[in-house]
């Protein structure tokens, strides 16, 4: 629609390029963006996680032996990598759990070498911890914000520590904490805690946010894991969904949280706008 002011047509803020805007009433996933929208202002991210970050496809001999695959070039990072044009890197493993990245695998691997610092990390732990290891929880009592390495052993203690190292490394990134997305497998109980436990953390960082896959994401029941699973794990398909998913859903907390994003060039760089400015 256009409207006239005058001599001079002016043209609605949203015709033609509402999807540029925070859009009245929309939920996260919504809106899918296969180019990733605002998401490809990020040059650099990481993803930091377990089998499920790292394109793990799950085969199985005609004998009943299963066998486990980790083939990064089918992580949704790496989908995002090439439907964005952005680096994406791999900081994930089958397997992984948070205290293992923390005691051993992160440094082993030189994830914290500032040379590999980026502008935006994703970090998806916790189905191992909680689900299969039943480790414990822990809560935010157990996170030392002046010192990571005085947080407790506990889940929680280890998760925040991960947000605590790369934050050393790239202070002004903007981090984002992936929840789990109910499968009919996972115990209700640990999937309501971690998500919980999310949002805590993430009021205690600056530039921290949730993507609710829980509450958002469409359930991985019966139907889709028939055309989305292989055995235990994502297919393919799965995967690429995935990345879409993702993507999204930080287009759609940058296009609801702008102020946050403007300066999103000048990570890991010298300069700012204004300096003085929370960015």
């Amino acid at each position: 629609m256009w409207y006239i002011y005058g001599k001079y047509k002016k043209r609605s803020l949203f015709y033609g390029y509402k999807e540029y805007y925070a859009i009245p009433g929309e939920k996260p996933l919504d809106v899918i963006k296969p180019d990733g929208g605002f998401f490809g202002i990020f040059r650099k991210v990481a993803v930091i996680g377990d089998s499920l970050s790292s394109g793990e496809m799950e085969s199985l001999t005609p004998s009943g032996e299963k066998g486990y695959h980790d083939y990064f070039e089918y992580s949704w990072g790496q989908y995002m990598a090439r439907a964005a044009g952005c680096e994406v890197l791999n900081f994930s493993r089958g397997g992984m759990t948070a205290s293992e990245y923390m005691e051993s695998f992160g440094e082993a691997n030189n994830f914290f070498d500032p040379e590999k610092a980026c502008q935006a990390y994703v970090i998806a732990l916790g189905v191992n911890d909680l689900c299969n290891r039943h480790d414990e929880i822990g809560t935010v009592a157990d996170i030392d914000l002046n010192n990571y390495k005085n947080n407790a052993k506990t889940f929680a203690g280890y998760y925040a520590q991960v947000i605590q190292k790369y934050r050393e490394i790239a202070p002004k990134s903007r981090i984002f904490l992936m929840t789990m997305v109910p499968n009919g497998k996972r115990p209700t109980e640990e999937i309501e805690a971690h998500r919980k436990l999310l949002f805590e953390i993430a009021e205690l960082f600056d530039f921290t946010y949730v993507l609710d896959f829980c509450e958002y994401a469409p359930p991985h029941d019966e139907e889709f894991r028939k055309f989305f699973y292989l055995g235990g794990h994502l297919n393919a398909m799965g995967y690429m969904i995935t990345a879409r998913q993702v993507m999204s859903y930080i287009d759609y907390i940058i296009r609801n949280h702008y102020e946050d994003f403007t300066q999103t060039a000048f990570i890991g760089k010298n300069g700012c706008y204004n300096c003085e400015a929370k960015w």
